[in-house]
């Protein structure tokens, strides 16, 4: 009797310690961040990212000439995956992925908003067995046109390192290597190895910086700059 009524009240306790977790991290901390975010008028430079919350997020690094379907066939080429919509049934599946290492090829990303927008497109590559590390870009369809008329869309390339805790909210979430500008340029040279290139240029991007922070708490360092790449039409 005594040893039951003992492993009840630990699962009881356990339950509380989960639940506290869950809206101290998903709740509280979110909403304080939006509150002093509103507070002291934090503004991201125009060419960073945000979260949900309002929190400066990553650089915009990349941007992509060409229409989706000219985006989704050149991703496909270089051997990268179109990343699954985040729902709760592929939160699930990456959490069981990463716990268990299975793969997890076309695993959801995290929301990151850009011009007050969710991403359009995520494409991923696997650097280990499960999403627990992998290569990831977001991009956002802007109304920047080409001279073809093709749309342009502008794109934020990190790398996954490892599953933690965020520095900021306590939630669970990925964090990122801090050499943003090796992973734009992953993204450049596995285009252009696979022939989806038809030219590209340098262009002024959020600016230089040495100890930038991103939505998760994550230091990253970067030059600022972004580069123009002219997809060729899909096949």
């Amino acid at each position: 009797m005594a040893r039951g009524k003992l492993h009840r009240q630990a699962t009881l306790w356990f339950a509380a310690l989960c639940a506290s977790y869950i809206g101290l991290a998903y709740f509280a901390a979110p909403e304080f961040w939006s509150f002093r975010i509103l507070r002291d008028g934090i503004t991201p430079p125009t060419l960073v990212t945000t979260t949900p919350q309002g929190i400066p997020g990553d650089p915009i690094n990349i941007a992509l000439v060409g229409s989706e379907q000219d985006m989704v066939d050149a991703f496909e080429a270089a051997g990268w995956s179109r990343a699954d919509a985040l729902s709760l049934g592929s939160s699930v599946e990456i959490g069981e992925s990463v716990v268990l290492d299975r793969p997890y090829h076309d695993a959801p990303v995290s929301t990151l908003l850009f011009d007050g927008r969710p991403q359009d497109l995520a494409f991923e590559k696997p650097s280990g067995r499960s999403p627990d590390t992998r290569h990831h870009v977001r991009f956002w369809r802007t109304f920047v046109r080409s001279d073809s008329g093709r749309p342009t869309w502008y794109g934020s390339a990190t790398f996954d390192r490892g599953v933690g805790i965020s520095h900021d909210t306590g939630a669970i979430t990925h964090h990122i290597a801090a050499d943003i500008d090796a992973e734009r340029k992953l993204v450049i040279s596995d285009l252009s190895v696979a022939g989806r290139i038809l030219s590209s240029r340098i262009e002024p991007g959020s600016g230089y910086t040495r100890n930038g922070r991103n939505g998760a708490g994550d230091p990253y360092f970067t030059d600022g700059k972004m580069v123009v790449a002219v997809l060729a039409p899909a096949k």
